[in-house]
């Protein structure tokens, strides 16, 4: 998602996002869903519903960027604790309360830029998820989420040609690279997976930030080009 918005609006970036992400969790749901923690993924999804309409709210709000650097910030700050940190907090079983807070904030991230995975991620590794488990729960909760994301994008307007149009530009890649990702999960061992994860977080984050500044940068350097042309089109008058 982060890479999406560097080259097209967030407004088509989010939605765009959000129908990969369903295609992608149609076949790894069919290919693995033995591996699925369904109690895990129920959880997430019930109060993922509720912070969609948030991120709706807030997708459509006059203030996107500072949420990206706040959302930038928090992901690069947990994911620096953890690669640094010697040992992560384990859950040796779901926390309904933990899995209550992460499923609306990913709700909330879905919602507003099409990327609900952070919190995920983050609930994924301190629950020590074997890789394969990991991937599979995580897809089985992106199936039924990023379908209540679309019917939200649909209900906004936010669904529009353009995003058909790159949706289906996208598949002749997309496809192969699952399988790819499949072939990849099935070799990483549990340790070195869980910090992958969170150098993949770090990497996000960074995106966001450069993103948002890059975001920040333009309109000023519109409104410095409109006063440049202002001034060089203001008539003198001769003293």
């Amino acid at each position: 998602m982060p890479l999406l918005a560097f080259f097209i609006p967030v407004q088509v970036a989010a939605p765009l996002a959000a129908l990969l992400s369903v295609t992608i969790a149609g076949v790894i749901v069919v290919q693995d869903w033995r591996h699925v923690h369904w109690s895990s993924a129920g959880w997430l999804l019930l109060s993922t519903v509720a912070g969609i309409p948030v991120g709706l709210l807030l997708l459509t709000s006059g203030h996107p960027q500072a949420i990206k650097i706040a959302l930038a910030l928090v992901i690069l700050a947990v994911s620096l604790f953890a690669l640094t940190a010697r040992k992560l907090p384990e859950l040796r079983r779901d926390h309904k309360g933990w899995l209550s807070c992460c499923g609306f904030l990913a709700g909330v991230l879905g919602g507003a830029f099409g990327m609900n995975g952070p919190p995920l991620a983050l609930y994924g590794a301190t629950r020590r998820w074997p890789a394969e488990r990991f991937r599979a729960t995580l897809q089985g909760y992106f199936l039924p989420a990023s379908l209540a994301g679309l019917i939200g994008y649909w209900c906004s307007g936010l669904w529009t040609p353009p995003v058909t149009r790159d949706y289906l530009l996208s598949l002749p890649a997309l496809i192969p690279a699952i399988f790819l990702g499949r072939y990849l999960n099935r070799r990483i061992p549990g340790e070195a997976f869980a910090r992958w994860v969170y150098v993949g977080l770090a990497a996000v984050g960074v995106l966001l930030l450069s993103q948002a500044a890059v975001a920040v940068r333009r309109p000023m350097s519109v409104a410095q080009g409109s006063s440049v042309s202002r001034r060089a089109g203001r008539p003198t008058h001769p003293r």
